[in-house]
């Protein structure tokens, strides 16, 4: 996240309150320095996780993606690893958990577009090498789809006409999450 913090920085900047670079950067820093202790248990890991991003950042994503790593962990508790076929559930259970807590919808330019995306694209897939093509296969195709829309919810609703042809921070902070991790 440090090596593309200036460019999600910048996209936020016209489009927010231009942080959610440095958001995602501290975001994932305290969670490197976590790694060595992470539990064995995956849910409690993905726990840690979220409690990190709640730690470093009082912004709005951060809060939602807190918020979806803590219900996926959630599901998950007591279970040392799961299936690559369990991407896609985990994946809707974080979408559901987002959408209450932000009260976004679909449709609306937001990271909870690129989720449902990733839901979709993911499911019945089952090897690591499947799901890293089609994850980020998933996440630039609707990073096209949205592009040239208007945003309809967080910050970036208030700059109307303006968002359009613009990618939403969100989903390309995402993005370069799923870039990384592949």
């Amino acid at each position: 996240m440090e090596n593309c913090q200036d460019e999600i920085n910048r996209l936020d900047g016209e489009l927010g309150d231009g942080d959610l670079g440095i958001t995602m950067a501290r975001g994932m820093a305290t969670i490197a320095a976590e790694v060595d202790e992470l539990p064995e248990d995956f849910g409690m890991a993905l726990f840690t996780c979220g409690k990190c991003f709640t730690k470093v950042s009082g912004s709005s994503f951060g809060t939602l993606l807190a918020t979806g790593l803590m219900a996926v962990a959630k599901s998950c508790r007591g279970k040392p690893a799961i299936e690559w076929t369990q991407i896609s559930q985990l994946l809707e259970v974080a979408l559901e958990a987002m959408k209450k807590r932000g009260k976004g919808e679909l449709g609306e330019k937001t990271v909870l577009d690129l989720l449902a995306g990733l839901r979709d694209d993911l499911a019945g897939l089952d090897t690591a090498k499947e799901l890293s093509g089609a994850a980020l296969a998933s996440c630039h195709k609707t990073l096209d789809t949205f592009r040239d829309r208007q945003a309809q919810q967080g910050r970036a609703r208030f700059y109307g006409a303006k968002s359009v042809g613009k990618d939403d921070p969100g989903m390309l902070a995402f993005t370069r999450v799923v870039e990384a991790l592949v």
